[in-house]
């Protein structure tokens, strides 16, 4: 019997333009140079007890002549994130059917409070959320997942989950939840209910 869904964050429930992609129009930044300091960024603070990103970005914004503070430049990343509604009211519907709603995402500190500040809807009707570097586990580790299940006494059978990322998903269906990558809400839903109501 599905007891819970599980949903990655960014590029499910926050879709965004590519921040690499704004970064070249808006600011000149090759794409690909961009996107090789936030990968190397992003492996340092998502982690606990990292330190604040901005000190890892400014030897990169000075090397890129963009003179961005520290407020200025994660106000200009987060403010581009935009949440999908439909996918927040389909998180109602399975509430109410008493089915559990968690996000689980790879993410840093200041993002997650600009979230909690900005998004406060997203908090309020999911189960809980699960961040990586609260957690201490970044997927795709298999820990990450496990966490959710132990702290919530779910087997994998019981749990579907939806990520942006192969990879991501490979490896909870290797633990053997249903694990699928998101392609948009219809399907998803289509999925969720095939699930739900063939037992």
């Amino acid at each position: 019997m599905i007891k819970a869904v599980i949903f990655d964050l960014n590029g499910v429930f926050l879709q965004s333009e590519k921040l690499s992609d704004r970064i070249e129009r808006d600011y000149g930044v090759k794409s690909a140079e961009f996107i090789e300091a936030l990968i190397e960024i992003m492996n340092k603070v998502m982690v606990p007890n990292a330190p604040h990103s901005y000190q890892f970005w400014q030897p990169y914004l000075q090397k890129w002549n963009l003179n961005l503070s520290e407020e200025d430049f994660l106000e200009y990343w987060f403010s581009g994130e935009k949440l999908v509604p439909e996918l927040l009211d389909y998180a109602k519907e399975l509430r109410k059917q008493e089915i559990m709603v968690f996000l689980l995402s790879n993410n840093f500190k200041e993002r997650t409070e600009y979230y909690r500040k900005h998004f406060p809807q997203i908090f309020s009707n999911v189960t809980y959320a699960y961040f990586s570097w609260e957690t201490g586990f970044v997927k795709p580790d298999q820990k990450a997942y496990q966490k959710v299940l132990q702290d919530n006494d779910l087997s994998a059978e019981d749990c579907v989950y939806f990520d942006d990322s192969e990879k991501n998903v490979n490896i909870a269906r290797a633990l053997g939840i249903h694990a699928f990558q998101y392609k948009g809400l219809s399907e998803m839903k289509e999925t969720v209910d095939k699930l739900i109501y063939r037992y």
